[in-house]
């Protein structure tokens, strides 16, 4: 993937790289389906040049750090944590523009998985007699566009299942009362996922028992697309995820043809299989918003669909923002999930604990045992 078989990659090299991928973070939740990108251009030991891809459709990282470096890229080296688009899209290829600039070498963090480029602008760069070398900070520049990754691999989205729970695992009170376990930091928490995520996803029973919004507040940010799965269309046509955004609605291929009681403006609809015991296919349901270029989705409950997602190893990131109280008798997470076999278990990797507030907050990446996956 470089010039040399096994590039040496100094200090600098890396210093530099770690203030591209510093800029990329800024697109978050802003360039979807798109990856965050940020390009950091170099010259005789001198930042000249640097930019990052700031929204969907706008130009992209390594044009605005050559903007930015104007002359001053003659001759220099450009840092990347994605590899250069070299196809045209809503803007024109990355790579004609880094050799017209005569930019003598280029560091880049990990070839782009997407089947447009792909190694493609690796190979235009090195015809073009630019120096490359790939590797630096790879492990990093896949955790930063994670999403992006699995989606363009895959063509599924991430899907991260966020909970908020009392410390015995309880969503609710057995009435179904929820608001609100936990406290104000750890719900503008939920509101900054939403804002990161291209949707959002809850079951019909959330929406009958909470009639929530699903729209961001508590921060600044972009509404994700609603997404709600509703086997037998029972969405009351006054629900309040039909105040403000987009709404899109899974239900059965019966049930589809009562979606014209409701507003065609704010709500569209798609029909998957059901399985044996009458559900909608959550595969299915995940291929379809893939197809969609939902890249993150973000799942907010309730408790029967984040036990099926865990059930069937669909959950990539795991957050659950734990409240210190018990509820006893109440609405659990795992009410599908049922094993013999103590070795059958649902475990956590990559185990990640903090303080949010006066919540704990855990994340982490559920795993099956190989005998458990269907």
């Amino acid at each position: 993937m470089s010039d040399t078989l096994f590039p040496e990659f100094s200090q600098e090299d890396e210093r530099y790289m770690c203030m591209a991928l510093a800029l990329a973070e800024k697109g978050r939740g802003q360039v979807s389906p798109n990856p965050m990108v940020g390009a950091v251009i170099v010259k005789e030991g001198e930042v000249v040049g640097k930019g990052y891809h700031s929204r969907y459709g706008g130009p992209h990282a390594e044009a605005i750090a050559i903007a930015d470096a104007g002359l001053r890229a003659d001759g220099a080296t450009l840092y990347v944590n994605l590899e250069p688009c070299v196809h045209f899209g809503r803007t024109p290829p990355c790579v004609e523009k880094i050799s017209k600039a005569r930019i003598l070498r280029v560091v880049i963090a990990i070839k782009d998985p997407d089947r447009l480029v792909n190694g493609k602008g690796i190979e235009y760069l090195r015809r073009s007699h630019i120096h490359v070398d790939v590797g630096l900070l790879e492990d990093e520049a896949r955790a930063l566009n994670q999403a992006y990754f699995k989606h363009r691999e895959t063509g599924l989205p991430l899907i991260i299942l966020k909970l908020a729970t009392t410390l015995d695992g309880k969503l609710a009170t057995s009435t179904g009362d929820s608001r609100w376990i936990t406290d104000e930091e750890a719900r503008r928490y939920s509101h900054q996922l939403r804002t990161e995520s291209d949707a959002v996803m809850v079951g019909i029973g959330t929406v009958l028992a909470d009639n929530p919004q699903l729209t961001v507040r508590l921060v600044t940010g972009r509404n994700p697309l609603k997404v709600i799965l509703d086997t037998k269309l029972k969405m009351p046509a006054d629900a309040k995820v039909f105040d403000e955004g987009k709404t899109l609605i899974f239900t059965s291929r019966e049930s589809l043809a009562r979606r014209e009681s409701y507003d065609a403006a704010k709500v569209s609809f798609a029909a998957v299989d059901l399985t044996e015991d009458g559900r909608l296919n959550l595969k299915k349901v995940l291929k379809e918003l893939g197809r969609r270029q939902i890249a993150q989705l973000l799942v907010e409950g309730g408790g029967m669909l984040a036990s099926e997602l865990l059930r069937q190893g669909l959950v990539d990131r795991f957050i659950c923002c734990i409240n210190l109280s018990f509820l006893g008798k109440g609405i659990g997470y795992t009410d599908t999930i049922e094993y013999s076999n103590i070795n059958e278990r649902i475990c956590l990797k990559d185990v990640k604990v903090s303080w949010l507030g006066k919540d704990l907050r855990l994340e982490a990446r559920p795993c099956l045992p190989a005998s458990s996956r269907k």
